[in-house]
Parts: structure tokens; sequence; C-alpha cells
């Protein structure tokens, strides 16, 4: 129970809710409660059934369907992180509109690159590796539903304070999106860092 527990908080601290939000910052603005609510909820079945995916076949997937190591998924994964940090170092949280595409296609543009990334995909494997399927995939689920859950209840904190304080939100969103860039920056470091690792300890 308490390894499983540990899984749970692992995917939830790299899902992290409290700065998917800020990401997700202008669409909230443009969607009721509602909306907002069953966009997110789309998306997070999206990345259910990925992460379980990548639980049941773990390595297998890189190694015998891509014919590729890990550690390589490792280090692109970095450097995608590296230029998402980046984009919202200089320009905001507004840079993640140009990750998101058209608003018709919400749903799959919040599973990805949103939920589904490379820590996460990282995540799902690891905790593959240490748990039964059923165990795995359900510690999985309820990872992305109380990140989901946690989102929306911020959405209706936002749209209730947004009435009173809506330029200190504002600039609260926009320092927010370059200080979450340093997270994000420090992620793709580490991620590069332990692909290299991987692939020097094969020679």
């Amino acid at each position: 129970m308490d390894n499983l527990l540990e899984s749970l908080l692992l995917l939830l601290v790299l899902l992290n809710p409290f700065l998917l939000i800020v990401y997700l910052t202008d669409v909230a603005e443009k969607l009721s409660l509602s909306e907002f609510s069953r966009v997110l909820l789309r998306g997070g079945f999206i990345a259910t059934a990925v992460f379980c995916t990548f639980t049941v076949l773990g390595d297998a997937i890189f190694s015998k369907l891509m014919q590729a190591n890990f550690a390589s998924f490792q280090i692109f994964g970095g450097v995608v992180f590296m230029l998402i940090g980046l984009q919202f170092v200089f320009r905001g949280p507004a840079a993640i509109e140009l990750l998101r595409g058209e608003s018709e296609h919400l749903a799959g543009a919040i599973a990805m690159p949103m939920l589904i990334g490379p820590g996460t995909i990282s995540a799902s494997v690891l905790i593959g590796q240490k748990h039964d399927v059923l165990p795995a995939c359900v510690t999985i689920f309820s990872a992305v539903f109380i990140s989901i859950l946690i989102m929306i209840g911020l959405k209706a904190i936002h749209d209730y304070v947004r009435e009173k304080n809506e330029r200190l939100i504002d600039r609260y969103v926009e320092i927010a999106g370059r200080i979450t860039a340093l997270f994000i920056g420090t992620i793709s470091v580490e991620m590069i860092m332990v692909g290299i690792r991987s692939w020097m300890e094969k020679f």
C-alpha cells in the first residue's frame, strides 16, 4: 500500500494540477465551468489510456515496437521540455497557445502535451515495473482524476475571484508562468542527464 501511495504521489507531482491550471488560464477564461470540466475529463480519459498502455507494455514499446532505447526517449523528452521552458521564460503563459492548436481540438491538446509528457510517461513505465497491472492502472486513474478535480476546483475559484480582481489575477498568472519555467527547465536537464547516464552504462 505504501508503494502504491508513493507511485500515486509521484504521478501527481509530475502532473502538477496547480501548474497546469496556470497554463490553461486562457482556456479557463473562455469556457464555462461545465464546458471546462467536460474538456478536462475527455483529456483525462485520453491520458489515462496512454499511461495504462505504457504501464502494461513498459519498456517493450521502445525496445521492440520502436526499436529504440528508453534513454533516447528521456533525452528527447528533456530537449522538448527545455524548449517549452524557454518559451515560457520569454513569452509567459501565452506560449502554451502555440502548443495547443485550435480550440476544437482542446481535449486532445490538453491530453498532450499538458498531461501526457516525457515525465509522466516515464513514471507510468516505472509504476508498471513496480506493481501488478490492475493496481498500477487504478493508481494512474486515481492520480489523473485527482489532478482534474483539483483543476476544476481552481477554475471555480478563478471565476469567483476574477470578477473583482481581474488585473491582479492576470499579473499573478504571468509571473507564475515565468517562474514555473524554472521548474520545467530543471526537470528537462535532469531527464537529459538521466538519459545520458543510461546510455553511458551500456558501454
